[in-house]
């Protein structure tokens, strides 16, 4: 039998509910999001309130997201997907992109490959 330890100070362990953990980004109003870098991965925990809606807007980055929780609409392109828990969608560079949800909200996992340098610092905005 494997014997658990204490994860608490692992620099490299992390917990998706934990406020304390990760760079800090307001998106937009309604949205947030916690992000945490590695050297040529990075990810996203973002947090969208009920009857909240993203910018839609393109980055060189390829992105790929995850719904966790709750619902939304997927906005890729000219197409409109509505999402539920367990979806997941990938998102090319350069292709123009965006998200809102409904009376749920929701909670989404972003990948970017390379990480996106402007949210590599705690601030506002998609950085767009």
């Amino acid at each position: 039998m494997t014997e658990q330890k204490n994860n608490a100070g692992k620099s490299w362990v992390f917990n998706i509910d934990n406020e304390a953990q990760g760079i800090p980004r307001k998106l937009t109003e309604g949205i947030t999001t916690r992000v945490f870098c590695g050297d040529r991965v990075m990810l996203s925990v973002v947090r969208i309130e009920p009857h909240a809606t993203g910018t839609v807007h393109s980055h060189p980055e390829e992105q790929w997201g995850l719904l966790l929780k709750g619902e939304c609409v997927r906005i890729q392109g000219d197409e409109e997907i509505a999402m539920k828990p367990g979806d997941f969608w990938h998102t090319p560079s350069g292709v123009s992109h965006g998200i809102r949800t409904g009376d749920l909200g929701a909670t989404v996992l972003d990948v970017f490959s390379p990480p996106r340098e402007e949210y590599k610092k705690a601030g506002e905005g998609f950085g767009v």
